[in-house]
């Protein structure tokens, strides 16, 4: 529930669900799709990670107003996390975390 309380908390969360969700589509429903010819995963997943996709950029922008960051040098790396395998929980850990923490 401490997510819940802030905006970077909420950032933190959205960012959570769209690392999983990307690393799902990766690594589970991509495979799925063109080795084992079952796009399911792929036409149920996609909606999804593009959804929690979309919500963590507008998250990032706002919260990024909201605490005037400076855009070279945090917004961005924010940003281009989302297109990153594991990159959200990366700056999660190097970057989020310490801004809630202040």
């Amino acid at each position: 529930m401490k997510f819940l309380k802030t905006k970077i908390g909420r950032l933190r969360l959205v960012a959570l669900l769209e690392g999983l969700s990307l690393l799902v589509l990766v690594f589970i429903a991509v495979p799925l799709k063109y080795a084992w010819h079952d796009p399911s995963l792929v036409k149920t997943m996609g909606p999804i990670h593009g959804f929690l996709f979309l919500f963590f950029v507008i998250n990032t922008i706002s919260v990024g107003v909201e605490y005037n960051w400076k855009f070279k040098e945090t917004t961005w790396k924010v940003l281009l996390a989302c297109v990153i395998p594991f990159g959200t929980f990366y700056v999660d850990y190097t970057i989020l975390s310490r801004m809630e923490e202040r």
